[in-house]
């Protein structure tokens, strides 16, 4: 279901809470990167005790199927020159429900204050007099990295990693100099629009064209795809494999290590599926007594 203004106040009134009380409460739950395992528990907990979830583009399919099938559950995601609704009155809404007495389950894909806009929602909760906790998720420079076989950091190799939004604000002027020389692993969150760009900055800052590089699109999930190449090859990887979004660049040595490390192929996940379901999950048994 999408948020709609013009049915907003006749919808919400209609919403019971599960506990009454004066004012609502507000959890910002991290989604993680897909993989509906990764949830954390207490993000199962908050599923299954709200009354009403507001979720983004990037919370998967699988993680939405365990969505209770009695709470009302509305899309407020955002695609690129495409948003389901405009962050301010997403605030609005925000403040607006839980001033009906109703717990809200705010559900974003990766981690909430990851580049999520968690600390920009939770301001103006708190400046409304509304009660917010924080539900931290696997955001998906940890998770689809290492999904794909690329670990952040690794002895010899890299001691730091530095997650860079390629969609920054105007007035944001990012120090290519300081991260050509870093030498940590970099991880460009909604970068594809600006492979090219980021290919063209490094080489200009002194980073070697030989640098390896990664894109790694829909990390932690069954279609999760990996292709790798140069610094000097990234805006034609881009084109040449038609990566789409959601995807991560990663800049770094460590990417080297991804031809030994890889693990999640089809086979390799088919295979820890099967032995996972040899054995009773903590996951389903958290979420059936949840349910309960």
């Amino acid at each position: 279901m999408k948020a709609s203004p013009s049915h907003r106040i006749q919808f919400l009134a209609g919403i019971k809470p599960r506990v009454s009380r004066a004012i609502g409460h507000v959890s910002l739950v991290g989604a993680g990167p897909g993989d509906a395992e990764l949830l954390t528990l207490k993000a199962v907990k908050c599923l299954n005790a709200a009354d009403i979830i507001f979720y983004d583009r990037l919370v998967s399919e699988d993680i939405r199927a365990l969505f209770p099938r009695n709470t009302p559950a509305i899309y407020v995601g955002k695609a690129k020159d495409r948003h389901s609704i405009p962050q301010d009155e997403l605030n609005r809404l925000l403040v607006e429900t839980a001033n009906l007495g109703l717990h809200v389950c705010r559900l974003k894909g990766g981690d909430a204050f990851v580049f999520g806009r968690g600390g920009e929602e939770m301001l103006e909760l708190k400046k409304a007099g509304i009660s917010v906790d924080v539900v931290p998720g696997i955001t998906s420079g940890a998770g689809a990295t290492a999904y794909a076989g690329i670990p952040l950091t690794h002895r010899g190799l890299t001691q730091g990693v530095s997650f860079v939004t390629a969609h920054g604000e105007k007035e944001l002027h990012t120090n290519w100099e300081a991260l050509a020389h870093s030498g940590h692993t970099l991880v460009f969150y909604m970068g594809l629009g600006s492979a090219q760009r980021i290919q063209n900055e490094l080489l200009a800052a002194g980073m070697a064209a030989e640098k390896p590089v990664a894109l790694i699109e829909r990390g932690c999930s069954a279609s999760q795809r990996v292709v790798t190449g140069d610094l000097a090859q990234l805006g034609a990887l881009v084109a040449e494999h038609q990566i789409e979004s959601p995807a991560l660049i990663v800049v770094g040595d460590v990417v080297s290590l991804r031809d030994q490390l890889a693990w999640f192929e089809a086979d390799a996940a088919g295979q820890a599926n099967a032995r996972y379901a040899e054995v009773a999950s903590p996951f389903e048994q958290s979420k059936n007594k949840l349910s309960a």
